[in-house]
């Protein structure tokens, strides 16, 4: 079974993979980790990153490549990534989302604790609060432009789950529950 974890930044997503993967004694891939390094062997930050490659699509193929392969040579594994449940047809798509409040604060934790290498430190919950929503809405247009795609539209997941006022033991229960076949 592969299993396709995506959502809005600050969801829980890398956490919950952990988790699952450790529950599910199932190898974990994770795409954004895959991002920060490409973004720090080039001397940036994530942010950086993003916007330097926001009209250019060249980084974007890799990480397209390398995931849609995985799916076609490997059975039994998580990912965690933005279009993963879009370059693995076959896997069980699962969209963690948060409340833009929630996800603010813990962005702002991560990145105060060195949780988040490569993002930048902010200063205040506005501060993430405005980079949460400008990465939302940034990443919403750009997979629309190039895939033609709204990775938000939940009819695209087998599993949804706002995670705001969830344990992360709570959501991988959740997400237990509902996997076919377990």
């Amino acid at each position: 079974m592969i299993i396709a974890l995506t959502g809005v930044p600050g969801s829980g997503k890398t956490t919950i993979a952990h988790l699952l993967s450790d529950r599910l004694k199932l190898p974990y891939h994770n795409l954004g980790f895959f991002r920060r390094q490409c973004a720090s062997k080039q001397g940036m930050d994530l942010q950086t990153y993003n916007t330097a490659f926001y009209n250019d699509f060249s980084e974007d193929k890799k990480i397209d490549h390398y995931q849609k392969n995985l799916g076609e040579t490997k059975d039994d594994f998580i990912i965690d990534g933005r279009l993963s449940w879009y370059f693995i047809p076959k896997s069980f798509k699962i969209f963690l989302d948060v409340s833009l409040e929630e996800a603010a604060k813990r962005v702002l934790k991560a990145t105060t604790h060195g949780e988040r290498k490569n993002e930048p430190l902010y200063q205040s919950l506005e501060e993430a609060k405005q980079a949460v929503e400008n990465r939302l809405k940034a990443d919403q247009k750009r997979y629309l432009d190039f895939y033609k795609i709204d990775y938000l539209d939940h009819a695209h997941y087998d599993l949804v789950i706002d995670t705001s006022d969830k344990t992360p033991e709570e959501i991988v229960e959740l997400i237990l529950q509902a996997l076919p076949n377990t």
